[in-house]
């Protein structure tokens, strides 16, 4: 999935602004952010509240922090990430971001403000947005969370590929669905010990890294899910059991991630 020149510059292999995290959940925008940059792309931001992001340096270095005033992510920090939003190939919106009115507010003034950007959509900020308010998105939630995403939307199952539009949906599962308007794809395989705390942050983040490699929605998301898939049953055999955690996902990546020599 990673094709690099010899003449490669920083950013050349895309860029990714990861925007979440809040008081409670600090975790979930480092295990996203961490995939994102193992899935092969160059750099990642990472747009947090200020203790949260102070708190992500500490455990990767590699990740940039941008911080944000306050406990929780509010309508008027959109405006001084504007640049930020700009610069970066792809969007990473809902990890550990809470369910704050004003956290509701900027995710729904962010889709509005940049319809054309692509982004992966997961976590809470699923639970307050409608489908209508997407665009260009890989949207990941599990079934819960597709349930309220339809019921927001005001849609049904049988319906969501009508309201669909340039999106992707990615439903987690013991079988994942990758929808699209004009496609579906089924993966099966993983196991019961990708149903814990963080694992669904490290596929979001192979979403986003892939995406800011390959600009394809649909491929993208299709790669991250059997990627998860398969770090899930190569920890399995490892740990001899379903002791396995969201970090040692991340510290599975690089062994998985197929690279080109340079061109």
């Amino acid at each position: 999935m990673t094709y690099r020149k010899s003449t490669a510059h920083k950013g050349d292999s895309g860029r990714v602004l990861v925007i979440g995290g809040s008081k409670t959940y600090v975790g979930a925008v480092a295990l996203a952010g961490i995939a994102a940059l193992r899935a092969g792309c160059d750099v990642v931001t990472i747009a947090a509240p200020e203790k949260v992001a102070w708190a992500v340096n500490c455990l990767y270095p590699d990740l940039i922090t941008l911080k944000l005033q306050g406990d929780f992510i509010r309508h008027e920090h959109l405006f001084s990430l504007t640049p930020l939003i700009e610069q970066s190939d792809v969007i990473l919106l809902g990890n550990g971001i809470g369910m704050h009115e004003e956290t509701r507010k900027f995710c729904v003034m962010l889709m509005k403000k940049y319809p054309n950007k692509l982004k992966v959509v997961d976590a809470d900020a699923i639970k307050m947005l409608r489908l209508q308010d997407i665009k260009n998105a890989i949207i990941t939630p599990h079934a819960k969370e597709f349930e309220i995403l339809l019921n927001n939307s005001n849609i049904s199952k049988k319906s969501v590929r009508n309201y669909i539009g340039l999106n992707v949906i990615l439903k987690k599962g013991p079988v994942d669905v990758i929808i699209a308007k004009n496609n579906i794809k089924k993966i099966a395989g993983g196991n019961p010990g990708l149903a814990k705390a963080g694992t669904g942050d490290v596929l979001a983040g192979l979403c986003a890294g892939f995406l800011a490699l390959s600009k394809d929605l649909f491929n993208s998301a299709v790669a991250a899910s059997q990627l998860s898939k398969e770090i899930g049953n190569i920890l399995l055999k490892k740990k001899q059991g379903y002791s396995f955690i969201a970090s040692d996902m991340v510290d599975e990546i690089l062994s998985l991630v197929p690279n080109k020599k340079n061109n």
